[in-house]
């Protein structure tokens, strides 16, 4: 069960949505399907969440999202450059009005010169054009911690885009 930071930002983004008639879905590699999880925690939330990507292989985030492997060979799959192709490969893939991804090492191992426990990439992208992108370096915080710290910022980035998203337009009666 969620706690209550996460139940309180997962009603707030739902509330949101649900009035500006968005919807959304998730990218998630180190995060498993967490951030997905906690949205479907919360009763009516599929009013507004469509589906979530577990992509935790490179394999998978080219199969399913269209990351290029030259993106991956170039930057890695723990890269900001392979978070914005998620969250755009997300609203490719489905018909969702916003997205975010999340990319990172969660630990205990994983580490690599240059990128090293705890460094996590995120992307919310919309499907008018807008972008947001962050990285947070948590440190070695343990794995659950560098994982429920994700959640609380992709939750929050998502929340950030629907703010400046206009509501989508009434379906055109026929």
């Amino acid at each position: 069960m969620p706690d209550q930071a996460t139940i309180d930002a997962v009603k707030a983004l739902l509330e949101i949505c649900t009035k500006k008639k968005l919807t959304l879905a998730t990218a998630e590699s180190c995060t498993g399907g967490l951030v997905a999880a906690v949205i479907s925690e919360i009763p009516g939330s599929s009013a507004v969440f469509d589906r979530g990507f577990v992509t935790y292989s490179n394999e998978a985030k080219q199969q399913m999202l269209g990351v290029t492997p030259a993106t991956i060979d170039v930057y890695g799959a723990v890269s900001s450059e392979c978070a914005e192709e998620m969250a755009k490969g997300a609203l490719a893939h489905a018909s969702v009005d916003l997205a975010v991804s999340i990319t990172g090492i969660a630990g205990p191992t994983g580490a690599v010169p240059g990128k090293p426990i705890g460094l996590v990439y995120f992307c919310a992208a919309s499907r008018s054009g807008r972008v947001i992108a962050h990285d947070r370096k948590y440190g070695d915080i343990g794995r659950a911690n560098v994982r429920h710290g994700s959640v609380l910022q992709a939750l929050a980035m998502l929340q950030e885009l629907a703010e400046k998203e206009e509501p989508r337009p009434p379906a055109a009666k026929s």
